[in-house]
């Protein structure tokens, strides 16, 4: 299992602040943990971060991506009477699992926090009390009084926000809950991998390129652009995935469970993976004792909608990391899943030769 140096890593990276658009302090906390780890260090111009593992042959290059922002917020206004903050989603959010949440706000002048909050029920009619609040109903309040208060200790329209919610380890240290785990423990497997290769001197037949991707929640964005730097000759993109063992959900409608091990998607709405590349994973889990539940989402996408059709196209698979809550202040997921995908990373990353590799796309 992890270690205290990747846990503290795990910890800052998922409590840092990085809603998409403003990803840049999750990336250097990133960055400057993977240098020892890394031949080479890239970036695009949207804020990406690409590390670049050499093994024995230059090519294929093996695309290992996560994505580093979380769904936040951006401030929309300032209530001129009483300096309550009016904000628009960045991302997707239930309106239902934000009120009563605690919030961080940043500003030119430092962070503050608020609260998400609306009408008190004690003054809702009985008709109102009757329906969900809407979003365009509430407001963030600092603590202020007046427009000129919040302007003062530094708010402008624009300004990003995130949930305040601390890491921390409940069930004996085997289940992890806080923010941001969409898709920062993706991000994670990428670098536990690219360490685990480099410090157990691991051979891999190519080059892996390990991305941390930026703005994935509104779009996709970064995916675009580190592929085309990266030009890869396949991908595994790793992701969260919604765990189904939560009441009220049907195993048709998410059929993975946190503590039965990773999971890779055979379907969502913005990709259908390389079916040879699937079949191929599915394999070498079997091989390697490592568990799989197969997946699907019908609703959502991920980075792999962008990079299976960059350039000429690229093989692509997603293997994710059953979690619970996620689009919510606070998630939970198992560290034996984490670490069962990050064994089956590896195993794949040491099997994709260029033989391998040209397999999945001869016709």
């Amino acid at each position: 299992m992890f270690d205290e140096k990747a846990l503290d890593v795990l910890k800052r990276m998922t409590e840092s602040f990085g809603p998409s658009g403003f990803e840049r302090e999750t990336a250097k906390i990133i960055k400057d943990y993977m240098k020892p780890y890394s031949d080479d260090i890239q970036t695009d111009k949207l804020g990406s971060v690409i590390f670049v593992c050499k093994g024995t042959s230059e090519r294929p290059h093996v695309l290992l991506a996560g994505h580093i922002d979380e769904v936040g917020f951006v401030i929309s206004g300032i209530d001129e009477s009483t300096g309550f903050l009016s904000f628009n989603p960045l991302g997707g959010w239930w309106d239902q699992v934000l009120l009563s949440q605690r919030v961080v706000v940043r500003t030119e002048k430092g962070d503050l926090y608020g609260v998400i909050a609306a009408k008190p029920p004690h003054l809702l009619t009985d008709e109102e009390r009757q329906k969900p609040v809407d979003r365009r109903n509430m407001y963030i309040d600092i603590g202020v009084t007046s427009s000129k208060e919040a302007i003062e200790a530094g708010v402008k329209i624009g300004d990003p926000v995130v949930p305040w919610s601390p890491f921390m380890l409940i069930n004996g240290g085997r289940v992890a809950m806080g923010k941001a785990f969409d898709d920062r423990i993706g991000a994670f497997v990428m670098m536990e991998t690219i360490r685990r290769i480099k410090e157990d001197k691991i051979s891999h037949p190519n080059t892996i390129y390990g991305a941390a991707t930026v703005q994935e929640e509104v779009g996709a964005r970064g995916a675009q652009t580190v592929a085309h730097i990266v030009d890869p000759d396949v991908a595994l993109v790793i992701e969260v995935d919604i765990a189904g063992d939560v009441p009220g959900i049907k195993p048709m409608e998410a059929p993975t469970k946190m503590g039965r091990g990773p999971s890779l998607c055979t379907y969502d709405s913005s990709m259908i993976p390389n079916q040879p590349l699937k079949e191929f994973v599915i394999k070498v889990a079997r091989e390697a004792g490592i568990p799989l539940q197969l997946s699907q989402i019908a609703r959502g996408g991920t980075d792999a909608g962008r990079i299976h059709i960059s350039r000429a196209g690229c093989p692509s698979v997603v293997i994710g990391i059953p979690t619970r809550h996620i689009h919510s202040h606070v998630g939970l997921l198992s560290l034996e899943d984490v670490e069962n995908a990050v064994k089956l990373v590896i195993e794949l990353v040491k099997r994709l030769d260029k033989e391998t590799v040209e397999s999945f796309t001869a016709i």
